[in-house]
């Protein structure tokens, strides 16, 4: 029988979440739909993977057994993928760059700048993904390097930050905090907060400064699924929403106000690279950074 990764990618969430329902929310599926999935590949393989009942989902002992298999198949298509891909941007000498929304603000564009004076026969593409796509994409090759907002899954990329920017809070303009200069985190416990499904749920909550230093939840507003989504809701007073200085400057608009808030630690911005690249336009773009950086910064783990 032949398996599409996908379905190996669906059994790895059920399996590691032991929860059809927090599975289906990681995956961006339907529940019913993952649930047919697996349903389906446990017909094909004639075997039952999971234990459902009324109160848990567990793995069978062939399910047990499947686990670090189809971790390693998954992984070893994402390696042939990213190897197959970052050939073919060598051979056409592009380099293709990774963000999401602002980057690594002024940082990106100086090192994209500098690196084409250097390299005038490299095509730069820069390549915008929402929340947190950035990561994956480097793992799947669709990029050769990226500015990652941390927190991030950074296994199997070396990763060097290259810039910090405050955290900021986007208001409707008129909204009665926005005569402020700026706002503790507790100012805005009755706010309601623009979140997203599509990035993990540590970043989300670490955006949204969840639990408060009071212990408490925030109050969750509208989802979205990219930064311009969220300014229109935040720009017609459904919520508010937290990015960073470099977004209260790029995505500067009449009927948003932004102020900093002082209480919060800042946004770390990270220059990410497969660990095991041997792309030589990559080590190129890796030495621009660093001059860029003037000193060594500290690598993250």
């Amino acid at each position: 029988m032949d398996v599409d990764t996908r379905v190996l990618r669906y059994f790895v969430a059920v399996a590691e979440e032991l929860s059809f329902t927090r599975a289906a929310e990681r995956l961006f599926v339907s529940q019913p739909a993952l649930s047919r999935q697996i349903r389906q590949l446990e017909t094909d393989m004639r075997l039952t993977l999971f234990v459902r009942t009324s109160r848990e989902v567990r793995l069978t002992a062939a399910g047990e057994a499947l686990l670090p298999v189809a971790k390693g198949l998954i992984a070893d298509w994402q390696a042939a993928q990213r190897a197959a891909r970052g050939v073919a941007a060598v051979e056409a000498r592009v380099l293709r760059i990774g963000f999401e929304a602002t980057g690594a603000g002024p940082f990106t564009v100086r090192a994209r700048t500098r690196f084409a004076e250097r390299h005038p026969d490299v095509t730069v593409e820069p390549k915008r993904f929402d929340w947190g796509g950035e990561v994956a994409a480097l793992r799947d090759g669709l990029v050769d390097v990226a500015f990652l907002w941390l927190p991030a899954d950074t296994t199997g990329l070396h990763t060097e930050i290259v810039a910090v920017e405050p955290r900021m809070v986007g208001f409707a303009a008129g909204h009665k905090l926005a005569d402020r200069d700026s706002v503790g985190i507790l100012d805005l416990r009755d706010e309601p907060v623009m979140w997203t499904r599509k990035a993990p749920r540590y970043w989300v909550d670490w955006w949204a400064v969840n639990p408060r230093p009071d212990g408490s939840e925030p109050l969750w507003g509208p989802e979205n699924d990219n930064v311009e989504e969220m300014l229109e809701h935040v720009a017609a007073g459904a919520a508010i929403c937290i990015g960073p200085e470099s977004m209260a400057a790029y995505y500067a608009r009449p009927d948003l106000a932004w102020r900093p808030i002082t209480d919060v630690p800042p946004l770390r911005i990270a220059f990410a690279r497969p660990a095991a690249s041997t792309n030589p336009l990559v080590a190129g773009f890796a030495d621009v950074v660093r001059e860029l950086c003037g000193t060594d910064r500290s690598t993250v783990d």
